[in-house]
């Protein structure tokens, strides 16, 4: 579980694949300093298992539903990726609860500075519609972030600057795809609603 307060941005370093999938590989030298081969790190918002940790270098095996289903394949070298390390019990909750799972990768339509602020707009696809709505949480690239507005086939979030500096938002531009998840509390009443 996470929080969608990003802790750092790493950087992508090299994506090895293989027949059973692909394994990441990236630099982190803050949210590298007490961790454990097993642990799980929210990477660009999809919770992944470090499979070996040496320094500042990070290591996770991806699965190819994994690759299919969030930005991660597309990355390139130098990239920033936004990190967080899974939610500690004792830990202040200041975002919205983040399984990790991510639903899916949508398309950057307008990312536009207004004033001291930045107006991102998000394709929505159809299918993930009803889980969006206007003040609600969503998790973009990890980030937890509140709709401000929903739109017929997009959805528009509003970024103040300190969010802009802290995460991989401050490299995006139209055209970019980042890994959406939806607010946890929503499926569950769709789910609690469908079996009734």
């Amino acid at each position: 579980m996470f929080t969608g307060l990003v802790e750092e941005t790493g950087e992508f370093i090299a994506l090895s694949h293989s027949p059973a999938g692909a394994r990441l590989t990236l630099r982190a030298p803050l949210v590298s300093t007490d961790v454990k081969i097993g642990d799980s790190i929210a990477v660009n918002g999809c919770c992944l298992t470090v499979t070996e940790a040496k320094e500042s270098v990070l290591s996770f095996d991806l699965l190819s539903e994994t690759l299919q289903r969030t930005n991660l394949g597309a990355l390139t070298p130098g990239a920033p990726v936004n990190l967080e390390r899974a939610l500690s019990a004792h830990a202040r909750l200041g975002g919205h609860f983040v399984q990790g799972h991510v639903d899916a990768s949508c398309s950057i339509l307008a990312f536009e500075q207004v004033g001291a602020d930045h107006r991102l707009e998000i394709t929505l696809p159809e299918e993930f519609a009803r889980y969006v709505a206007f003040k609600g949480s969503i998790a973009i690239d990890g980030i937890s972030l509140t709709v401000a507005e929903v739109r017929a086939a997009s959805f528009v979030i509003w970024i103040i600057p300190h969010t802009l500096s802290v995460t991989n938002l401050r490299t995006a531009k139209a055209g970019d795809r980042v890994n959406l998840e939806f607010d946890l509390l929503a499926k569950y009443v769709e789910r609690l609603l469908a079996t009734r």
